[in-house]
């Protein structure tokens, strides 16, 4: 039995899904305040995150050996008040963690885990198909253009992967218009549109170079299409192997729709 720790999104139920059909149901564990979407008859446990050590001593107890990190949290405050005795000796790792950037956190969150005897599974493990294949995904082909701003994209991507700091930009002849930060891809996106200031742009979404891709590797959903619609951009470009597509069939219908090229591969 695998604990699948779900955040919100649509990520964690896609898993739930693929799971399922291998007849597995995962113990979903969730903290305070990002209960995510799952259906109601899976075990649900909620935690603070000053209990985190007490959580997995008991997952440990019940013979959970996996576990899988997925959906969207914001970072808690800890309330040293509320440390549990189980939590007290993970205190400086995890208030270490909070101040790295995503991908920092994540490895310290992991090797935590990994303390406790844990097995981390990466999400496209479980369902290996949010993965596409590398190509034309959808929408109308990529042009000579589109194919350059997006060289340019993964370039400017793995020049500041040093500074984890995001997993994608915006790009149009050659200049970024927009980089990914802590607040998200939805941010970015809202941020060039009403209205549109990145016509004729792409889109560009990769991992970190070296990031530990068992965690928050990144997504793209059709609510990507429609922010990219939204800011007036015409491509989609992520790397082949390293971003996930949520809800492909949704996905390539809004790229349709909007008239967006999707594509998939190196650059």
């Amino acid at each position: 039995m695998l604990a699948l720790f779900a955040g919100t999104g649509a990520l964690p139920g896609l898993l739930v899904a693929a799971l399922a059909q291998e007849g597995d149901r995962p113990v979903v564990c969730y903290m305070d305040g990002f209960a995510p979407d799952l259906p109601a008859d899976l075990e649900r446990i909620a935690f603070r995150i000053e209990h985190l050590g007490t959580l997995l001593k008991e997952l440990r107890a019940r013979g959970l050996e996996r576990v899988c990190l997925a959906g969207k949290v914001l970072r808690p405050e800890i309330d040293p008040s509320r440390i549990d005795a189980a939590t007290a000796p993970l205190v400086a790792g995890l208030g270490a963690a909070m101040k790295l950037g995503d991908d920092g956190t994540l490895r310290a969150l992991m090797a935590i885990f990994e303390s406790f005897g844990f097995r981390i599974v990466a999400a496209h493990e479980i369902a290996p198909d949010l993965l596409p294949s590398a190509g034309h995904l959808a929408g109308p082909a990529p042009t000579p253009s589109q194919q350059d701003d997006a060289k340019s994209g993964k370039a400017h991507l793995d020049d500041l992967a040093p500074a984890d700091i995001g997993q994608a930009c915006v790009v149009r002849e050659g200049r970024v218009l927009a980089m990914e930060a802590s607040l998200g891809t939805d941010f970015m996106l809202g941020s060039l549109s009403s209205p549109a200031k990145a016509a004729g742009a792409v889109f560009c979404k990769a991992p970190k170079v070296g990031q530990d891709r068992r965690a928050d590797l990144p997504a793209i959903g059709p609510e990507t299409i429609v922010g990219a619609h939204a800011a007036g951009i015409k491509g989609v470009w992520i790397e082949a192997g390293g971003v996930m597509c949520l809800e492909i069939e949704r996905l390539k219908a809004e790229a349709d729709r909007y008239g967006i090229s999707v594509w998939v591969g190196g650059v």
